[in-house]
């Protein structure tokens, strides 16, 4: 609506969780760093946690992106990604089945975990892994804790071959406290926590945004009305991209190519603020749907890969 306007290819600041925005500050850096060094150093089971709207999501589609780059045939890297884990035992096989495109004729859990077991026997052969990982990981219903203990317990291996990543909101941290999680809890071996962004990481994100949707002249956000924006969105991204379409849209309306602080007043206004955080996000985009530059092929493959952990690749 607004993209041409402002001398934009594309909308900057849609919720969908999309990898060609992923914008590395200080927490998003540290998580990310964390996970693909669990994964790479095979620590089995980890944990990410973080406020809602605090891009989570984005950031699990560009590691399972990476981890995607980083497979070869001398260390293939199979993934799954469970988006809702709001599900029954067999529709956990299901899912998990479909995305690592494990085939298996007979549809028993006896089955079923053999043709799993074989396909962790094979990584293992090849030097590679199995990674899952489970997003809204908080709403694990208890059966599942216990099933992911399980699978996790068929990889009896030297190393660990199946890694499992579960991210989630602070209540994933309640979930596992649990006396019923105390067995899952035990084998946790990384712990990762995304925090909403500073005054200033909030604006270098708008800017960052705007320059991948295809901005390169003026950034139209007045710096008073990026105060403004942190002021209501507290550093929350879900909260600063609602904001800034919001303002964008309402620049473009009257003809205007500079946002001041009372358009964020504004979009407060019009978008029922307090409500914002519980509503849920919309899906992600897929990786293979993303045009563009993928930003940067996520900061060059996340510097690749963290310039191979600092040296420690194996």
């Amino acid at each position: 609506m607004y993209a041409a306007f402002f001398g934009l290819k594309q909308e900057p600041f849609r919720l969908t969780p999309d990898p060609r925005f992923l914008h590395l500050a200080e927490p998003h850096r540290n998580t990310l760093k964390s996970l693909l060094e669990g994964v790479s150093s095979r620590k089995g089971l980890q944990v990410a946690m973080g406020p809602i709207g605090t891009g989570k999501t984005t950031l699990l589609y560009s590691l399972q992106h990476i981890l995607m780059h980083e497979s070869r045939p001398d260390r293939p890297i199979r993934s799954a990604f469970i988006v809702n884990p709001v599900l029954e035992q067999d529709e956990l096989f299901e899912a998990l089945f479909d995305e690592l495109e494990i085939a298996c004729a007979v549809n028993t859990k006896p089955a079923r975990l053999r043709a799993f077991h074989q396909v962790l026997l094979e990584a293992y052969g090849s030097n590679g892994g199995v990674v899952i990982i489970i997003d809204e990981a908080h709403l694990l219903p208890p059966a599942l804790v216990e099933e992911i203990r399980l699978l996790l317990n068929l990889d009896n291996y030297p190393i660990n071959v199946l890694q499992v990543i579960l991210c989630g909101q602070p209540e994933l941290g309640q979930l596992l406290m649990r006396p019923q999680s105390a067995a899952l809890r035990g084998r946790v071996a990384v712990v990762s926590k995304l925090r909403p962004l500073t005054s200033l990481e909030s604006r270098a994100y708008i800017a960052e945004r705007l320059h991948i949707a295809g901005l390169r002249g003026e950034n139209p956000f007045s710096a008073a009305a990026m105060e403004e924006i942190y002021r209501h969105a507290d550093g929350v991204p879900r909260l600063i991209n609602l904001l800034c379409d919001r303002a964008l849209a309402t620049a473009f309306r009257r003809q205007v190519h500079t946002v001041e602080p009372d358009f964020i007043v504004e979009a407060v206004d019009d978008l029922a603020f307090s409500d914002l955080l519980t509503a849920d996000p919309p899906a992600p985009v897929p990786i293979s749907a993303a045009a563009g530059s993928d930003s940067d092929l996520l900061r060059s493959m996340f510097d690749v890969q963290n310039s191979k952990l600092a040296g420690n690749d194996e």
